[in-house]
């Protein structure tokens, strides 16, 4: 059986997909699992020991702007993928997803299963599965391998991923630079999409204090660069400028990319972070992570978006994150700022050689 599994999504999206690769070849040893996925985010599962074939597609569009030339990259990858006659096309989220379906229907799949939220027919979805009205995000895309007979793992499944070699180069030379030694900090970030999931300026101050007193810590704080009305993609500088005006000396400002932030996560002690993209690679990292969450009335609920990870952890506030009162945070994190059992990290895992083909076209 030859299965191509659609993820167009951001890379915490992707990475919270790893677990139903590895279920998928587990239960179903005859499948053949291809993924598709998008230029930004394939990197997430390349060398994915459960992968026969990674294919990718450039983006169109990128940060509010259009390539349009990219366009005919797409329509190569797509008869490419019409060549290889798969029996089935999964549309994997949580929700239903109309873009994901179109491009699974481009590729010519004999059937296609995806989320579907209304009773109408979703035109090319031959296996419609109703979207859950619960549930975490990697337990809903469990659901629909249900077609294809496979039943959910009994117990929750924990992402994964392979820090890139060049992360790990770049955020050990930072380290050297800022004279922080691997263990010995905990990251705090203030990047959400929804302000009310960010702590404060008062509480990273009284947190990375406490933190460097208590347990002789420092903090690395992670900010997303830029003004808050930036068309690219809203920044926090307004909300940075007041921790870095103290400018204490066990806290050490950082604004690279992400893929340097991912690699400085790697190496924490642990992470506190909103939810984010980064929360999730902090979970499936050594130290883990407490997530922080807000308004569970809101659509992305703790419920549904939690860290998962067997060092993840997280608090979520009725309203907004700032309300939060340190003790509850404070309990929650003691277990991730504890010292190791060893102080040794685990290695860094190796994509396995010729475990799976990436291929653009």
């Amino acid at each position: 059986m030859r299965v191509l599994i659609v993820k167009r999504d951001k890379l915490g999206d992707l990475l919270l997909t790893t677990p139903v690769l590895r279920h998928l070849a587990t239960a179903r040893p005859d499948a053949e699992i291809h993924l598709l996925a998008n230029d930004y985010n394939a990197w997430v599962a390349r060398g994915h020991p459960a992968l026969t074939r990674l294919w990718t597609y450039p983006r169109v569009r990128d940060a509010g702007r259009l390539r349009p030339m990219l366009a005919f990259h797409q329509v190569g990858v797509t008869l490419a993928l019409r060549r290889q006659r798969f029996d089935v096309a999964l549309v994997m989220g949580g929700d239903e997803s109309p873009r994901g379906i179109v491009r699974a229907s481009l590729c010519g799949a004999r059937r296609i299963v995806a989320y579907v939220a209304s009773s109408r027919p979703r035109r090319g979805v031959t296996d419609p599965v109703p979207v859950p009205l619960q549930g975490h995000e990697t337990d809903r895309m469990m659901g629909l391998l249900a077609p294809l007979g496979v039943t959910p793992p009994v117990a929750a499944a924990f992402p994964e991923y392979t820090l890139p070699a060049g992360a790990d180069a770049t955020a050990r030379e930072w380290l050297r630079a800022a004279g922080i030694d691997r263990d010995r900090y905990v990251v705090l970030g203030l990047g959400a999409r929804r302000p009310k999931k960010q702590p404060s300026a008062e509480q990273v101050l009284r947190w990375s204090g406490r933190w460097k007193r208590e347990h002789g810590l420092d903090t690395v704080f992670m900010w997303t660069p830029g003004p808050a009305d930036a068309r690219r993609y809203p920044g926090d500088d307004a909300l940075a400028a007041p921790v870095l005006a103290q400018r204490a000396a066990h806290l050490h400002p950082f604004r690279g990319g992400v893929h340097e932030a991912i690699g400085l996560i790697y190496h924490a002690r642990t992470s506190v972070l909103p939810d984010s993209g980064l929360m999730h690679f902090a979970a499936a990292s050594p130290g883990g992570v407490l997530g922080l969450f807000a308004d569970p009335a809101d659509s992305a609920p703790a419920a549904r978006w939690a860290p998962r990870g067997a060092r993840a952890a997280y608090v979520e506030a009725p309203r907004q994150v700032i309300e939060l009162d340190d003790a509850a945070v404070f309990d929650a994190l003691a277990p991730l700022l504890a010292p190791p059992a060893s102080a040794a990290r685990p290695p860094l895992r190796a994509a396995p050689l010729n475990a799976c083909r990436t291929d653009t076209g």
